[in-house]
């Protein structure tokens, strides 16, 4: 068994409550329409996964998994345009995994 196997960290998990105390932050003693609803509850889903150090996922059921990862660095990728070798830093990237139902939705076959 390799040493970094055992020693593999929780990723944080955030799920759908912690969006609606976020919610409820921004519009604490406001009127809420449509649009401010809709634009707040992208803001404080792109605010939550901005916390991560370094991995973060947030868990909203039925509907799916946001994750942020870490990529590793890339020592000799290559410049297609040039052909040349360069670094490429370790950075973060989000990746979305899709919940059951939606997965189910999207296996059907269009006919």
């Amino acid at each position: 068994m390799e040493p970094s196997a055992d020693k593999k960290l929780r990723v944080r998990t955030l799920t759908k409550k912690d969006i609606e105390i976020k919610l409820a932050k921004k519009f604490e003693g406001r009127k809420i329409t449509e649009k401010a609803a809709v634009d707040a509850l992208f803001d404080s889903i792109r605010e939550l996964l901005m916390t991560a150090s370094p991995d973060l996922r947030i868990e909203i059921r039925d509907f799916g998994v946001f994750e942020v990862k870490i990529t590793k660095p890339k020592p000799k990728a290559r410049n297609l345009k040039t052909g040349e070798f360069v670094y490429v830093p370790a950075r973060k990237k989000m990746h979305f995994k899709a919940g059951k139902l939606l997965k189910e939705f999207l296996k059907r076959p269009l006919v």
